[in-house]
């Protein structure tokens, strides 16, 4: 497998670790269609809050297009991670954005080893092995942590390469992949290899984001409970994590799962379950719906409970995760949806907007500000800005981190 040009395609989180990863070594084009994102990278301007990210771009420059036939121009290997929603209607991925690039590949009158990195559902890269049959397509499975993403790649618990079980040289190809990313992992002990056909692949990143869905929903069910029964929750979370069956990780309540991957890989799997007998990976859906209304319903409880028509619910923060710059799917927007449909004055401290208001909700820009106007704080995870007002502060982090 000889490799000299790379091509990533798709410059979020996951298509930027690839690129920086390989940018060390190889000659590496990222191509994106927001051609924004193009030009602040060639500028050596990351358009995404993360400090392994900006270390390595400083350490070499990426190359970037929005040109798709300089991207594909003697490209010997192309990982894909173009983003892939979840339609709510179709109740299943859409997978528009590979089928796209695939199609891209061909014109380009080149046959590159491909990578699929976007999380699809189980038969997707076998569909596209078929659709694209001069295509060597192989399913290689993201674990990439928001803000983690480099190191992850460094530091992975696996590496898995899913390859065509119907072609014999398909599993050697996918051995040298697996090397390939192996080689610039920094683990001392050694990183587990797994060469699987590509629906086991496809099943392994829908089942693991699944139970990372199930463990958050678990242990906010138990936060639930405690808030509830007016129990003490550190010491239940720390007794029952104490079995070392269990383990004392993941395992800070919040607000519910958020971000762009557990919300809809476990609602893929569900769809996929389709006529097969399942409760699990419902209840898990369902449960972080549950998880947010019973949130909005408490803190609605509070501010009723304090007889005062001036009343303020301050919203620290949109995104996701603490000291991130991602809000899409975050649940604590969710939260303020419901507590907005229950008529709770409310105002939000976002610095990554620049506008006056948040769907009709006043936006404060003023951190001192927003804290003296707030009656009740609200923030998913617990924040330094927030040292000093701490008795107006309504949190889950009981931990204290992410």
């Amino acid at each position: 497998m000889h490799i000299n040009k790379i091509t990533v395609v798709g410059l979020g989180y996951v298509g930027l670790a690839q690129a920086l990863l390989f940018n060390e070594d190889y000659n590496v084009v990222g191509y994106d269609t927001d051609t924004k994102v193009v030009a602040s990278l060639n500028r050596g301007i990351l358009h995404i809050k993360d400090e392994d990210f900006a270390r390595a771009l400083a350490r070499k420059k990426l190359m970037a297009t929005s040109d798709i036939t300089y991207a594909f121009q003697n490209s010997d290997l192309v990982i894909i991670a173009t983003p892939t929603h979840f339609n709510e209607e179709k109740q299943t991925f859409d997978l528009s954005s590979i089928d796209e690039t695939l199609q891209k590949i061909i014109a380009s009158n080149r046959s590159p080893l491909v990578i699929i990195k976007s999380t699809v559902n189980v038969g997707a890269t076998q569909y596209f092995m078929e659709k694209y049959p001069s295509l060597k397509i192989f399913f290689v499975p993201e674990f990439l942590r928001e803000g983690h993403a480099l190191f992850d790649n460094y530091y992975p618990a696996r590496i898995i390469v899913g390859y065509d079980k119907n072609d014999t040289n398909h599993r050697q190809i996918a051995i040298q992949i697996a090397n390939l990313f192996k080689k610039y992992t920094k683990s001392i002990d050694d990183v587990p290899l797994l060469i699987t056909g590509t629906l086991e692949a496809e099943a392994i990143k829908l089942f693991a984001n699944s139970y990372l869905a199930l463990r958050v929903s678990f242990f906010n069910e138990i936060d639930t409970f405690a808030l509830s029964k007016d129990l003490e929750v550190k010491d239940i979370i720390e007794g029952v994590g104490l079995d070392s069956r269990i383990g004392t990780h993941y395992n800070n309540p919040s607000f519910g799962y958020g971000g762009y991957c557990l919300p809809k890989d476990s609602k893929q799997l569900k769809a996929q379950f389709n006529l097969i007998p399942e409760e699990l990976i419902s209840a898990t859906v369902n449960a972080n719906s549950v998880r947010k209304e019973f949130i909005a319903n408490y803190i609605a409880d509070i501010v009723k409970k304090s007889n005062n028509k001036d009343y303020v619910v301050g919203i620290y923060r949109l995104t996701m995760k603490k000291d991130a710059d991602n809000m899409r799917f975050s649940s604590i927007i969710d939260v303020v949806r419901l507590l907005k449909e229950q008529n709770i004055k409310m105002i939000i401290y976002e610095p990554l907007l620049n506008e006056t208001t948040y769907q009709g909700i006043t936006l404060i820009n003023n951190l001192e500000t927003f804290k003296k106007e707030s009656s009740l704080i609200v923030t998913n995870r617990m924040h330094s800005d927030l040292k000093d007002v701490t008795n107006k502060v309504f949190t889950r982090d009981v931990y204290y981190r992410d």
